[in-house]
């Protein structure tokens, strides 16, 4: 006869009978219950020894191993578990014991676990048409008053006494006698104080008549007809660009660039900005690149010394310091030049990039860079070896030169006749503070000298601050990616800490994690195949196998920390902010807040908003919900056709968000946006919660 599982709950522990008791025939099949807890212990009785493993993703053990009885707490994170729609409202999955006997028999056995699930409901409901205080009255040309207003306001005097004829003190009464006296009909009517009432009225002008002949009124006016303004905004439309890549570039649609660009064709980005982009290097015989660059000559330079790399070959262009930062080929090099991918982030060329027919491979529109037509341009400083290394001293000075502090290299001084007003810096690592000391003094140097340092947070899929990014005086940029829904989330691998300020798109980990929401597909063998595009970033590279240029595919936060570059250079290109403090002050200031309300480590003060930024105009209108946790996890319950929701989620703290999408990046409630947000605690002391109507 097959018996029922024993069942191991939160609130009891259930324990076989002597005849069930896990022996010489292995341990039995048990499902294990949290309910509303968020732990459990299990503890069964047995002689031999035992594993467990498959646990689920939402789910972690305090101990996988040991022998004798089988005893260890189970810990649920529901929120690891719950799926995008928040649609279920039990979790299930199972765990397998493996366990071995006294006399060497095996076995494996799999024990269901479970755990409820939460739920919020709510509803998202469009708001009036009114915003702010912005109401007017119509004008109605050509018609009698009466067309336009809902009768007379009348106000007595003070002291003239308010009951006649019988009539109680009251205003709204006394007018309502008064022209009835004059054979007028008089409706509805509403007292508004001690001496005032509006009157519904169809007569207007013979009941202006008949109570301004009334010696205790004060005065009389028509109630006129308000109407709503700005029903809905005016949009324009958004900017498109055409280039072969481009809509693989997700980045940039998820940061509102579309309405950017329109503002910018609108009324052109002309004040000039240089970017430094301290990396690797660059290809100048990139086609997508031309134009955008300082060259040799103009201010670009490799300040990499004869021989800096770990193999102690030299730095890969076999000389030290000189104004050519080209990144090179070296024998039996592959990977593709970082810096060349990080420029193209910024300022790759739209159109036509005049590829010729002697690159038979070459596209010739390629990708787009966030800065368009701006008057920006990318000052390349080589800092990192063909190996991608580099070191505190190179860093420092790097930095020194591209804020046009002079700098002396090998006995020969170098100045930057172009300072740059923005300093990216893609590159970085888990050193100590005392270590980075010196890097740090030159990021504040540097700051001193009028420049914004912008620095990747790491990869380190964890916590520990990565210098220089940590310094006090760096913006440290961490990475998020798509989610599937109206909030982008954190990249698995970005470092999170508190010198964090900023997030931008770095996409998906696409060894680990990858994702595929952008919904692009393209043809990355050339054999008129059709793929989904991952969530990563495409940007210019290099082909050192072919000595080519190509178009990469890289994550991380070395592709974020460009894209929060880009906008500062655009903030100083339109003349919305002047230096680095007010840059930062607006960058941080219109930032999309996520996960934890306020700053927090992982996002900082969250996404950047080129829109709200730049103040960009709106190119949509639409109306939605986003949802996340503290952790920023995002979660998307369907609305019905009144905008009711109902999700199963974890315990923990959530921000619900009814907002309109004016940027059509599918986020709702950004800065500039129109929004409603509450907040939500879920957990078993409070197991439902309704936050009601969300009106933006």
């Amino acid at each position: 006869m097959r018996r029922p599982p024993a069942r191991l709950t939160a609130g009891l522990l259930v324990l076989l009978t002597s005849c069930q008791q896990l022996n010489s025939a292995g341990p039995g099949r048990y499902a294990v219950t949290l309910g509303a807890a968020r732990s459990i212990p299990v503890a069964v009785p047995y002689t031999g020894t035992w594993t467990v493993s498959g646990v689920p993703a939402w789910v972690s053990v305090s101990k996988t191993a040991g022998s004798g009885p089988i005893s260890f707490t189970l810990t649920a994170d529901r929120g690891a578990g719950t799926p995008l729609a928040a649609d279920v409202d039990e979790l299930r999955g199972t765990l397998t014991v493996t366990w071995t006997d006294p006399g060497g028999r095996t076995g494996t056995v799999r024990w269901p676990v479970s755990a409820d699930e939460f739920k919020l409901t709510g509803r998202v409901k469009a708001g009036p048409a009114v915003q702010g205080t912005d109401v007017r009255v119509r004008a109605v040309p050509n018609q009698p008053v009466q067309a336009a207003s809902h009768g007379m306001i009348v106000t007595y005097r003070a002291g003239a006494g308010l009951g006649a004829q019988g009539v109680t003190a009251r205003p709204d009464r006394r007018a309502a006698a008064t022209l009835s006296a004059r054979g007028l009909a008089a409706g509805a009517t509403t007292r508004l104080g001690e001496r005032s009432a509006a009157v519904r009225v169809a007569d207007v002008d013979g009941a202006l008549r008949a109570l301004r002949a009334d010696p205790a009124v004060e005065s009389v006016t028509v109630n006129r007809v308000l109407h709503t303004q700005a029903t809905a905004p005016t949009l324009a439309t958004p900017v498109e660009p055409t280039d072969q890549f481009a809509p693989l570039q997700w980045a940039y649609r998820l940061l509102g660039y579309p309405a950017v660009w329109r503002d910018m064709q609108d009324h052109p980005y002309t004040k000039a900005v240089t970017v430094a982009v301290v990396d690797s290097g660059i290809r100048y015989d990139h086609p997508d690149l031309q134009g955008r660059l300082w060259t040799p000559g103009e201010g670009a330079l490799d300040v990499l010394e004869a021989t800096v790399d770990t193999a102690g070959t030299g730095n890969g262009d076999g000389d030290g310091p000189d104004t050519d930062p080209t990144d090179p080929s070296t024998p039996g090099r592959t990977a593709s030049s970082h810096g060349t991918h990080v420029t193209g982030i910024i300022a790759a060329r739209w159109g036509d990039n005049g590829a010729t027919a002697g690159c038979a491979a070459c596209s010739r529109t390629g990708v787009i860079g966030a800065t368009n037509t701006a008057n920006v341009k990318v000052l390349p400083i080589r800092a990192i070896d063909a190996e991608g290394n580099t070191d505190i001293a190179q860093v420092a000075v790097a930095v020194r030169y591209a804020a046009g502090l002079p700098v002396t290299l090998d006995g020969t001084t170098y100045t930057n006749p172009h300072p740059a007003q923005v300093i990216n810096l893609s590159l970085g690592g888990a050193i100590a503070a005392a270590e980075a000391q010196p890097m740090c003094d030159a990021v504040t140097e540097a700051t001193s000298a009028g420049a914004l340092v912008v620095a990747a947070s790491g990869n380190g899929y964890g916590t520990t601050p990565y210098y220089p990014a940590a310094c006090p005086d760096a913006v440290a940029v961490s990475s998020v990616t798509l989610s599937g829904g109206s909030a982008p989330r954190r990249a698995t691998y970005s470092n999170a800490y508190p010198q964090v300020q900023l997030a931008a798109p770095g996409g998906t980990d696409y060894f680990q994690d990858a994702t595929y929401y952008n919904g692009a597909r393209w043809d990355p063998r050339g054999d008129g195949s059709s793929e989904p595009f991952v969530d990563a970033i495409i940007s210019t590279g290099w082909d050192y196998t072919r000595n080519a240029p190509n178009y990469e595919v890289e994550a991380g936060t070395s592709q974020a920390a460009p894209q929060v570059s880009a906008l500062a250079a655009l903030l100083l290109s339109k003349g919305v902010t002047t230096d680095a403090a007010s840059t930062l002050a607006r960058l941080t200031g219109t930032a999309t807040d996520l996960g934890a309300a306020g700053r927090d480590d992982v996002f900082g003060y969250g996404m950047i908003n080129p829109v709200a930024a730049l103040g960009a105009p709106p190119v949509s209108d639409t109306l939605g919900l986003r949802l996340q946790d503290a952790l920023g996890r995002v979660f998307q319950p369907k609305l019905d056709a009144v905008g009711r929701f109902q999700a199963y989620l974890g315990d923990g703290t959530f921000r619900v968000i009814g907002g309109r999408d004016r940027n059509a990046n599918g986020v709702y409630g950004e800065p500039g946006e129109p929004a409603s947000e509450k907040t939500a605690v879920l957990g078993a002391d409070s197991p439902a919660v309704d936050v009601g109507d969300l009106t933006p």
